[in-house]
Protein backbone atom coordinates (compact mmCIF):
# COMPACT_ATOMS: atom_id res chain seq x y z
CA UNK A 1 0.00 0.00 0.00
CA UNK A 2 2.52 2.52 -0.89
CA UNK A 3 2.04 6.08 0.42
CA UNK A 4 -1.14 5.29 2.18
CA UNK A 5 -0.09 4.76 5.78
CA UNK A 6 1.56 7.55 7.34
CA UNK A 7 5.63 7.91 8.22
CA UNK A 8 7.27 9.96 11.13
CA UNK A 9 10.62 11.19 10.15
CA UNK A 10 13.29 12.75 12.88
CA UNK A 11 11.71 11.14 15.75
CA UNK A 12 13.56 11.74 18.62
CA UNK A 13 15.29 14.97 17.61
CA UNK A 14 14.45 16.42 21.03
CA UNK A 15 16.36 19.93 22.18
CA UNK A 16 19.25 17.96 23.73
CA UNK A 17 19.52 15.99 20.50
CA UNK A 18 19.66 19.21 18.09
CA UNK A 19 22.67 20.28 20.61
CA UNK A 20 24.36 16.99 20.15
CA UNK A 21 24.25 16.83 16.50
CA UNK A 22 25.50 20.56 16.61
CA UNK A 23 28.71 18.86 18.38
CA UNK A 24 28.91 15.54 16.36
CA UNK A 25 28.58 17.35 13.00
CA UNK A 26 29.71 21.22 13.62
CA UNK A 27 26.53 21.60 10.68
CA UNK A 28 23.79 23.76 12.96
CA UNK A 29 21.67 24.15 10.02
CA UNK A 30 21.26 20.54 9.78
CA UNK A 31 20.63 19.93 13.19
CA UNK A 32 17.88 22.43 13.39
CA UNK A 33 16.33 21.52 10.08
CA UNK A 34 15.60 18.22 11.72
CA UNK A 35 14.08 19.34 15.04
CA UNK A 36 11.85 21.77 12.65
CA UNK A 37 11.08 19.18 10.14
CA UNK A 38 10.52 16.63 13.49
CA UNK A 39 7.86 19.83 14.72
CA UNK A 40 5.92 19.81 11.54
CA UNK A 41 5.73 15.91 10.64
CA UNK A 42 4.74 15.61 14.62
CA UNK A 43 2.03 17.72 14.39
CA UNK A 44 0.24 16.99 10.93
CA UNK A 45 0.50 12.85 11.57
CA UNK A 46 0.43 12.23 15.30
CA UNK A 47 -1.75 15.27 16.75
CA UNK A 48 -3.70 15.81 13.28
CA UNK A 49 -2.73 19.68 13.28
CA UNK A 50 -3.70 21.49 9.60
CA UNK A 51 -0.50 21.65 7.96
CA UNK A 52 -1.78 24.61 6.13
CA UNK A 53 -0.32 26.85 9.39
CA UNK A 54 3.06 25.21 9.22
CA UNK A 55 3.07 26.14 5.39
CA UNK A 56 1.87 29.78 6.07
CA UNK A 57 5.01 29.88 8.54
CA UNK A 58 7.53 28.93 6.42
CA UNK A 59 6.16 30.57 3.30
CA UNK A 60 6.70 34.08 5.85
CA UNK A 61 10.38 32.73 6.46
CA UNK A 62 11.30 32.45 2.95
CA UNK A 63 9.75 35.70 1.93
CA UNK A 64 11.76 37.18 4.91
CA UNK A 65 14.94 36.01 3.75
CA UNK A 66 14.37 36.56 0.28
CA UNK A 67 15.14 33.26 -0.94
CA UNK A 68 13.47 30.39 -3.33
CA UNK A 69 12.81 27.89 -1.06
CA UNK A 70 13.49 26.48 2.53
CA UNK A 71 16.49 24.85 0.95
CA UNK A 72 18.12 28.42 1.23
CA UNK A 73 17.08 29.49 4.34
CA UNK A 74 20.70 29.78 6.60
CA UNK A 75 20.92 28.35 10.28
CA UNK A 76 19.65 31.39 12.35
CA UNK A 77 16.54 31.34 9.54
CA UNK A 78 15.89 27.75 10.43
CA UNK A 79 16.30 28.19 14.20
CA UNK A 80 13.52 30.73 13.91
CA UNK A 81 11.68 28.77 12.01
CA UNK A 82 12.01 25.71 14.21
CA UNK A 83 10.80 28.52 16.93
CA UNK A 84 8.02 29.66 15.43
CA UNK A 85 6.31 25.63 14.73
CA UNK A 86 6.75 25.65 18.36
CA UNK A 87 4.94 28.11 19.37
CA UNK A 88 2.41 26.50 17.19
CA UNK A 89 2.23 23.22 18.68
CA UNK A 90 2.43 24.68 22.60
CA UNK A 91 -1.15 26.28 21.91
CA UNK A 92 -1.87 22.05 21.51
CA UNK A 93 -3.15 20.19 24.61
CA UNK A 94 -0.83 17.34 23.79
CA UNK A 95 1.87 18.85 22.18
CA UNK A 96 5.26 17.23 21.33
CA UNK A 97 6.42 15.46 24.75
CA UNK A 98 10.48 15.60 25.38
CA UNK A 99 10.97 12.34 26.02
CA UNK A 100 12.03 10.29 22.94
CA UNK A 101 10.51 7.05 23.65
CA UNK A 102 7.25 9.08 24.00
CA UNK A 103 7.73 10.36 20.28
CA UNK A 104 8.03 6.90 19.26
CA UNK A 105 5.08 5.32 20.71
CA UNK A 106 2.78 8.42 19.38
CA UNK A 107 4.45 8.20 16.19
CA UNK A 108 3.53 4.66 16.22
CA UNK A 109 -0.07 4.68 17.16
CA UNK A 110 -0.18 7.53 14.02
CA UNK A 111 0.69 4.61 11.59
CA UNK A 112 -1.86 1.97 13.25
CA UNK A 113 -4.39 4.62 13.02
CA UNK A 114 -3.98 5.56 9.32
CA UNK A 115 -4.74 2.32 8.42
CA UNK A 116 -8.20 3.33 8.86
CA UNK A 117 -7.82 6.61 6.84
CA UNK A 118 -9.70 7.03 3.94
CA UNK A 119 -7.14 6.78 1.33
CA UNK A 120 -6.23 3.66 2.99
CA UNK A 121 -9.42 2.23 3.19
CA UNK A 122 -10.12 3.69 -0.89
CA UNK A 123 -7.16 1.74 -2.13
CA UNK A 124 -8.21 -1.42 -0.32
CA UNK A 125 -11.37 -1.48 -2.04
CA UNK A 126 -9.94 -0.21 -5.16
CA UNK A 127 -7.13 -2.95 -5.07
CA UNK A 128 -9.66 -5.71 -3.35
CA UNK A 129 -7.22 -5.64 -0.58
CA UNK A 130 -10.58 -5.74 2.18
CA UNK A 131 -9.04 -9.54 3.14
CA UNK A 132 -6.17 -7.68 4.87
CA UNK A 133 -6.74 -6.90 8.85
CA UNK A 134 -3.80 -4.49 9.57
CA UNK A 135 -0.61 -3.40 9.56
CA UNK A 136 2.79 -3.39 11.55
CA UNK A 137 4.69 -0.46 12.22
CA UNK A 138 8.56 -0.20 11.48
CA UNK A 139 10.77 1.94 13.46
CA UNK A 140 14.25 2.33 12.42
CA UNK A 141 17.26 4.12 12.62
CA UNK A 142 17.79 8.02 10.62
CA UNK A 143 20.40 8.27 7.85
CA UNK A 144 19.87 11.91 6.62
CA UNK A 145 19.83 13.22 3.38
CA UNK A 146 19.79 16.99 4.55
CA UNK A 147 23.35 17.19 6.12
CA UNK A 148 24.39 18.85 2.52
CA UNK A 149 24.73 19.25 -0.93
CA UNK A 150 26.49 16.21 -0.67
CA UNK A 151 23.52 14.26 0.73
CA UNK A 152 20.02 13.52 -0.61
CA UNK A 153 17.28 10.93 -0.99
CA UNK A 154 16.05 9.48 -3.76
CA UNK A 155 13.51 6.57 -5.51
CA UNK A 156 15.15 4.38 -7.98
CA UNK A 157 13.53 1.51 -10.53
CA UNK A 158 15.51 -1.35 -11.86
CA UNK A 159 13.46 -0.59 -15.28
CA UNK A 160 10.68 1.98 -16.46
CA UNK A 161 7.50 1.13 -14.97
CA UNK A 162 5.66 2.80 -17.08
CA UNK A 163 6.69 1.71 -20.26
CA UNK A 164 8.90 -1.13 -19.54
CA UNK A 165 11.69 -0.44 -21.19
CA UNK A 166 14.97 -1.49 -19.38
CA UNK A 167 16.06 1.56 -18.36
CA UNK A 168 16.14 2.56 -14.42
CA UNK A 169 14.11 5.12 -13.27
CA UNK A 170 15.71 7.79 -10.59
CA UNK A 171 14.43 10.91 -9.08
CA UNK A 172 16.57 12.57 -6.04
CA UNK A 173 16.73 15.44 -4.27
CA UNK A 174 19.75 17.08 -2.26
CA UNK A 175 20.13 18.17 1.53
CA UNK A 176 16.30 17.05 1.60
CA UNK A 177 14.83 14.08 3.31
CA UNK A 178 13.15 11.06 1.46
CA UNK A 179 9.38 12.41 2.33
CA UNK A 180 10.42 15.60 0.24
CA UNK A 181 10.63 13.22 -3.24
CA UNK A 182 7.67 10.78 -2.14
CA UNK A 183 5.25 13.38 -1.13
CA UNK A 184 4.89 14.93 -4.49
CA UNK A 185 4.86 18.29 -3.03
CA UNK A 186 8.46 19.20 -4.97
CA UNK A 187 10.08 18.13 -8.14
CA UNK A 188 13.32 16.43 -8.09
CA UNK A 189 16.07 15.73 -10.06
CA UNK A 190 17.13 12.86 -12.24
CA UNK A 191 19.92 10.72 -12.12
CA UNK A 192 22.01 13.13 -14.09
CA UNK A 193 22.28 15.05 -11.04
CA UNK A 194 23.42 12.39 -9.30
CA UNK A 195 26.06 11.22 -12.17
CA UNK A 196 27.43 15.03 -11.92
CA UNK A 197 27.44 15.17 -7.71
CA UNK A 198 28.64 11.91 -7.12
CA UNK A 199 29.69 9.73 -10.05
CA UNK A 200 30.76 6.65 -8.00
CA UNK A 201 27.12 6.72 -6.02
CA UNK A 202 25.76 6.61 -9.34
CA UNK A 203 28.25 3.70 -10.17
CA UNK A 204 26.98 1.90 -7.15
CA UNK A 205 23.23 2.68 -7.13
CA UNK A 206 23.06 1.11 -10.94
CA UNK A 207 25.08 -1.88 -10.11
CA UNK A 208 22.62 -2.34 -6.73
CA UNK A 209 19.47 -2.37 -9.07
CA UNK A 210 21.00 -5.06 -11.09
CA UNK A 211 21.69 -7.07 -8.15
CA UNK A 212 18.37 -6.48 -6.82
CA UNK A 213 16.75 -7.22 -10.14
CA UNK A 214 18.27 -10.71 -10.50
CA UNK A 215 17.99 -11.50 -6.33
CA UNK A 216 14.07 -11.14 -6.22
CA UNK A 217 13.20 -11.91 -10.23
CA UNK A 218 11.38 -9.03 -10.88
CA UNK A 219 11.62 -4.86 -11.13
CA UNK A 220 12.43 -3.16 -7.67
CA UNK A 221 11.06 -0.16 -6.48
CA UNK A 222 13.69 1.34 -4.63
CA UNK A 223 13.90 3.73 -1.46
CA UNK A 224 17.59 5.37 -0.58
CA UNK A 225 19.05 8.65 1.40
CA UNK A 226 22.51 9.54 0.61
CA UNK A 227 24.28 10.91 3.91
CA UNK A 228 27.87 12.83 3.20
CA UNK A 229 28.80 11.08 0.14
CA UNK A 230 27.72 7.49 1.25
CA UNK A 231 25.02 5.32 -0.07
CA UNK A 232 22.19 3.89 2.20
CA UNK A 233 19.11 1.78 1.05
CA UNK A 234 16.15 1.94 3.51
CA UNK A 235 13.94 -0.49 1.38
CA UNK A 236 13.09 -2.68 -1.45
CA UNK A 237 10.12 -4.06 -3.06
CA UNK A 238 8.06 -5.46 -6.08
CA UNK A 239 7.45 -2.06 -8.46
CA UNK A 240 4.11 -1.19 -9.23
CA UNK A 241 3.73 -0.90 -12.70
CA UNK A 242 1.05 0.05 -15.49
CA UNK A 243 -0.49 -3.12 -17.64
CA UNK A 244 1.16 -1.96 -20.52
CA UNK A 245 4.94 -2.35 -18.76
CA UNK A 246 3.71 -5.43 -16.77
CA UNK A 247 3.62 -6.94 -20.67
CA UNK A 248 6.71 -6.67 -21.76
CA UNK A 249 8.69 -6.59 -18.20
CA UNK A 250 7.30 -9.90 -18.08
CA UNK A 251 7.90 -11.05 -21.68
CA UNK A 252 12.08 -9.61 -21.28
CA UNK A 253 12.52 -11.34 -17.94
CA UNK A 254 11.34 -14.86 -19.50
CA UNK A 255 13.52 -14.14 -22.39
CA UNK A 256 17.01 -13.16 -19.76
CA UNK A 257 16.39 -16.04 -17.40
CA UNK A 258 14.78 -14.65 -14.47
CA UNK A 259 11.44 -15.94 -14.44
CA UNK A 260 10.13 -18.86 -15.86
CA UNK A 261 7.48 -18.72 -18.96
CA UNK A 262 5.02 -20.39 -16.10
CA UNK A 263 6.13 -17.61 -13.44
CA UNK A 264 5.37 -15.17 -16.42
CA UNK A 265 2.00 -16.38 -16.75
CA UNK A 266 1.44 -15.77 -12.92
CA UNK A 267 2.43 -12.30 -12.88
CA UNK A 268 -0.07 -11.58 -15.95
CA UNK A 269 -2.71 -13.31 -14.68
CA UNK A 270 -5.62 -11.04 -13.31
CA UNK A 271 -4.51 -8.67 -16.80
CA UNK A 272 -6.96 -7.28 -19.15
CA UNK A 273 -4.53 -8.73 -21.85
CA UNK A 274 -6.63 -8.32 -24.88
CA UNK A 275 -7.69 -4.10 -23.42
CA UNK A 276 -3.94 -3.87 -23.83
CA UNK A 277 -3.43 -0.93 -26.43
CA UNK A 278 -0.86 1.70 -26.99
CA UNK A 279 -2.42 5.14 -27.85
CA UNK A 280 -1.37 8.02 -29.35
CA UNK A 281 -2.61 11.13 -30.14
CA UNK A 282 -3.97 12.43 -34.09
CA UNK A 283 -1.90 15.35 -35.21
CA UNK A 284 -1.79 17.21 -31.94
CA UNK A 285 0.38 20.20 -32.96
CA UNK A 286 1.99 22.29 -30.02
CA UNK A 287 1.67 20.98 -26.42
CA UNK A 288 0.24 23.50 -24.35
CA UNK A 289 2.65 22.64 -21.07
CA UNK A 290 5.67 19.82 -21.14
CA UNK A 291 6.09 18.53 -18.00
CA UNK A 292 7.52 14.83 -16.68
CA UNK A 293 6.63 11.64 -18.32
CA UNK A 294 4.85 9.98 -15.09
CA UNK A 295 2.69 7.32 -15.84
CA UNK A 296 2.17 6.00 -19.61
CA UNK A 297 -0.51 6.37 -21.92
CA UNK A 298 -3.19 8.78 -23.70
CA UNK A 299 -6.58 10.49 -22.53
CA UNK A 300 -8.66 13.07 -23.03
CA UNK A 301 -11.27 14.32 -20.98
CA UNK A 302 -12.80 17.50 -18.81
CA UNK A 303 -10.48 19.12 -16.47
CA UNK A 304 -11.63 18.49 -12.71
CA UNK A 305 -9.82 20.53 -9.93
CA UNK A 306 -10.58 18.16 -7.13
CA UNK A 307 -11.34 14.61 -6.18
CA UNK A 308 -15.26 15.20 -5.50
CA UNK A 309 -15.41 17.39 -8.83
CA UNK A 310 -13.38 14.06 -10.65
CA UNK A 311 -16.18 12.10 -9.50
CA UNK A 312 -19.38 13.97 -9.92
CA UNK A 313 -17.81 14.95 -13.77
CA UNK A 314 -17.36 11.21 -14.04
CA UNK A 315 -20.97 10.13 -12.90
CA UNK A 316 -21.93 11.96 -16.08
CA UNK A 317 -20.05 9.85 -18.07
CA UNK A 318 -17.40 11.79 -19.66
CA UNK A 319 -13.82 11.21 -19.20
CA UNK A 320 -12.27 13.12 -16.26
CA UNK A 321 -8.49 14.81 -16.44
CA UNK A 322 -7.82 15.47 -12.41
CA UNK A 323 -5.76 18.90 -12.77
CA UNK A 324 -3.92 19.52 -9.56
CA UNK A 325 -0.94 21.96 -8.19
CA UNK A 326 0.48 18.84 -6.51
CA UNK A 327 -1.15 15.51 -5.83
CA UNK A 328 -1.03 13.23 -2.83
CA UNK A 329 -2.17 9.70 -1.96
CA UNK A 330 -4.81 11.32 -0.72
CA UNK A 331 -6.69 12.00 -4.11
CA UNK A 332 -7.33 8.64 -4.82
CA UNK A 333 -10.78 8.63 -5.34
CA UNK A 334 -10.36 11.16 -8.10
CA UNK A 335 -7.18 9.18 -9.23
CA UNK A 336 -10.01 6.13 -9.88
CA UNK A 337 -12.79 8.55 -11.27
CA UNK A 338 -10.07 10.22 -13.88
CA UNK A 339 -8.88 8.56 -17.24
CA UNK A 340 -5.74 10.86 -16.58
CA UNK A 341 -3.77 12.99 -14.22
CA UNK A 342 -1.76 16.29 -14.70
CA UNK A 343 0.36 18.03 -11.59
CA UNK A 344 1.91 21.29 -11.73
CA UNK A 345 4.58 20.16 -9.32
CA UNK A 346 5.78 16.60 -8.31
CA UNK A 347 8.05 13.49 -9.56
CA UNK A 348 7.60 11.04 -11.25
CA UNK A 349 8.66 7.85 -8.34
CA UNK A 350 6.32 9.76 -5.82
CA UNK A 351 3.76 8.00 -4.06
CA UNK A 352 0.46 9.11 -5.97
CA UNK A 353 2.53 8.85 -9.71
CA UNK A 354 2.79 5.36 -8.41
CA UNK A 355 -0.77 4.57 -7.27
CA UNK A 356 -1.69 6.33 -11.04
CA UNK A 357 0.72 3.70 -12.82
CA UNK A 358 -0.52 0.71 -10.50
CA UNK A 359 -4.28 2.14 -12.00
CA UNK A 360 -3.40 2.54 -15.48
CA UNK A 361 -4.09 6.30 -15.80
CA UNK A 362 -1.76 8.87 -17.87
CA UNK A 363 0.09 11.15 -15.55
CA UNK A 364 2.04 14.00 -16.32
CA UNK A 365 3.63 15.77 -13.25
CA UNK A 366 5.94 18.66 -12.96
CA UNK A 367 4.36 20.65 -15.64
CA UNK A 368 6.17 24.58 -15.89
CA UNK A 369 3.38 26.79 -16.05
CA UNK A 370 0.49 25.45 -14.61
CA UNK A 371 -1.05 26.87 -11.84
CA UNK A 372 -4.53 25.80 -10.17
CA UNK A 373 -7.14 27.61 -8.23
CA UNK A 374 -9.58 25.06 -6.63
CA UNK A 375 -11.45 27.35 -5.01
CA UNK A 376 -12.61 29.19 -8.86
CA UNK A 377 -12.40 26.12 -10.08
CA UNK A 378 -10.32 26.59 -12.91
CA UNK A 379 -6.09 26.66 -13.71
CA UNK A 380 -3.98 28.95 -15.70
CA UNK A 381 -1.51 27.22 -18.23
CA UNK A 382 0.32 29.55 -20.05
CA UNK A 383 -1.84 32.57 -21.13
CA UNK A 384 -4.82 30.25 -21.24
CA UNK A 385 -7.30 29.91 -18.86
CA UNK A 386 -9.17 26.23 -18.09
CA UNK A 387 -12.15 26.03 -16.95
CA UNK A 388 -13.79 23.18 -14.96
CA UNK A 389 -15.33 20.91 -17.53
CA UNK A 390 -13.04 21.98 -20.20
CA UNK A 391 -11.82 19.51 -22.81
CA UNK A 392 -7.79 18.63 -21.86
CA UNK A 393 -5.92 15.80 -24.14
CA UNK A 394 -2.64 14.53 -21.92
CA UNK A 395 0.08 12.56 -23.43
CA UNK A 396 1.64 10.17 -20.83
CA UNK A 397 4.60 8.78 -23.01
CA UNK A 398 5.79 11.96 -23.93
CA UNK A 399 4.80 14.23 -21.00
CA UNK A 400 2.32 16.53 -23.08
CA UNK A 401 -0.26 18.20 -22.08
CA UNK A 402 -2.86 19.71 -24.82
CA UNK A 403 -6.05 21.73 -24.76
CA UNK A 404 -8.88 20.60 -26.18
CA UNK A 405 -10.53 17.22 -27.43
CA UNK A 406 -8.16 15.67 -29.69
CA UNK A 407 -8.51 12.56 -31.95
CA UNK A 408 -7.05 9.11 -30.44
CA UNK A 409 -6.22 6.04 -32.61
CA UNK A 410 -4.89 2.85 -30.29
CA UNK A 411 -1.98 0.14 -31.33
CA UNK A 412 -2.19 -3.69 -30.07
CA UNK A 413 1.35 -4.60 -28.90
CA UNK A 414 0.73 -7.91 -31.01
CA UNK A 415 4.13 -9.60 -31.15
CA UNK A 416 3.79 -9.11 -27.20
CA UNK A 417 0.42 -10.75 -27.07
CA UNK A 418 1.49 -13.41 -29.61
CA UNK A 419 4.60 -14.23 -27.23
CA UNK A 420 2.31 -14.88 -24.15
CA UNK A 421 0.01 -16.68 -26.22
CA UNK A 422 3.08 -18.96 -27.28
CA UNK A 423 3.68 -19.25 -23.50
CA UNK A 424 -0.21 -21.02 -22.97
CA UNK A 425 0.11 -23.13 -26.14
CA UNK A 426 3.46 -25.08 -24.39
CA UNK A 427 1.96 -24.75 -20.64
CA UNK A 428 -1.26 -26.52 -22.03
CA UNK A 429 1.27 -29.43 -24.25
CA UNK A 430 3.42 -29.14 -21.45
CA UNK A 431 6.26 -28.63 -23.70
CA UNK A 432 9.22 -26.37 -23.22
CA UNK A 433 9.49 -22.91 -23.99
CA UNK A 434 12.41 -21.48 -26.46
CA UNK A 435 13.80 -18.20 -26.05
CA UNK A 436 11.79 -15.27 -28.00
CA UNK A 437 15.38 -13.90 -29.06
Amino acid sequence: MPGMLDTVLDVGCTPAAVRGLVRMTGNPRFAWDCRRRLLEGYAEIVLGLDPASFAARLAQAVAREGVANDRELDTDAIEHLAADYEALLDDHDDGLPDDPMEQVAGAARAVFRSWTSERARSYRRLQNLDHLHGTAVTVQAMVFGNRGLSSGAGVAFSRDPSTGAKQPIIDVMFDAQGEDVVSGRRTPETEDAIVRSSPAVATELGAILVRLEREFGDVQDIEFTIEDGKLWLLQTRAAKRTPRAALRIAIDLVDEGLITPQEGLRRLDGLHLDAIACGRLVEPGDPAARGVAASAGIAVGRAAFDSASAERLAAGRDPVILVRQDISTADIAGFAASAGIVTAIGGRTAHAALVARQMGKPCVVGCPGLSVDEAARRAQLADVTIAEGEWVSVDGDNGCVYLGHRDVVTERPDAELAEVARWRTAAATRKPVAPAR
